[in-house]
C-alpha cells in the first residue's frame, strides 16, 4: 500500500488535537490550575454587580507646574482616541497659559467624571453640561472642539514642541 507522509502526519496530528480536546474537556475543572502546585481559584459572586469607580482626590499643594505636567500626560492618556485628540490639543494650546485657578478647574473636568464620553458629549454640544462643570475652562474646549481654524487633528501634538 502506498502512503503519503505528510498525510500520516497530518492524521496523527489531528488524533493528538482530539485527544487534547477530550482530556481538557472531560477531566479539567474550569477553575483550577493545571499545573497541580496551586489550588483552585475561589469564584467570587459579588452581591453588588456594578464595577466599583474609584473616587478622585484633588491633590492638596501640588505646584502649578507639577499640576500643569500632570494634566498634559492626563489630557494625552485618555483610553478613548476622541478624548486623546481633543484634549492633548487643547492641552497643548492653552493649559501652558492657565493660571491656578483655571488649571484646578480642567484638572476637575477631566478627572471628576466618571465616564469620558461624558466630557465628549459636553465638549461637542451633544449632551448639556452640567452646572458644576459649565465653566470658563469648558467652554474654551467648547470653542477648542468648534476647530473654526480648520486644524488637522488626527494625531497628538509632540509632548516636547515648542509653542508657536
Amino acid at each position: 500500500m502506498f502512503r503519503i507522509p505528510a498525510l500520516r502526519f497530518l492524521n496523527h496530528t489531528a488524533l493528538a488535537n482530539v485527544r487534547a480536546a477530550r482530556l481538557i474537556s472531560i477531566r479539567a475543572p474550569v477553575c483550577s490550575s493545571t499545573d497541580g502546585f496551586r489550588p483552585p481559584t475561589p469564584m467570587i459572586d459579588l452581591e453588588d454587580k456594578s464595577l466599583p469607580i474609584p473616587v478622585y482626590k484633588e491633590k492638596k499643594n501640588e505646584p502649578l507646574q507639577l499640576q500643569k505636567s500632570r494634566l498634559l500626560y492626563q489630557s494625552r492618556k485618555r483610553g478613548m482616541l476622541e478624548n486623546g485628540l481633543l484634549l492633548s490639543t487643547f492641552a497643548a494650546k492653552h493649559l501652558a497659559g492657565m493660571d491656578s485657578a483655571q488649571t484646578k478647574l480642567y484638572d476637575r473636568l477631566i478627572n471628576l467624571p466618571s465616564n469620558d464620553w461624558d466630557i465628549f458629549y459636553w465638549a461637542t454640544g451633544v449632551k448639556p453640561t452640567p452646572q458644576e462643570y459649565d465653566n470658563e475652562v469648558m467652554n474654551m474646549l467648547k470653542e477648542h472642539v468648534k476647530n473654526s481654524d480648520r486644524e488637522q487633528r488626527f494625531t497628538q501634538p509632540d509632548l516636547y514642541a515648542k509653542a508657536s
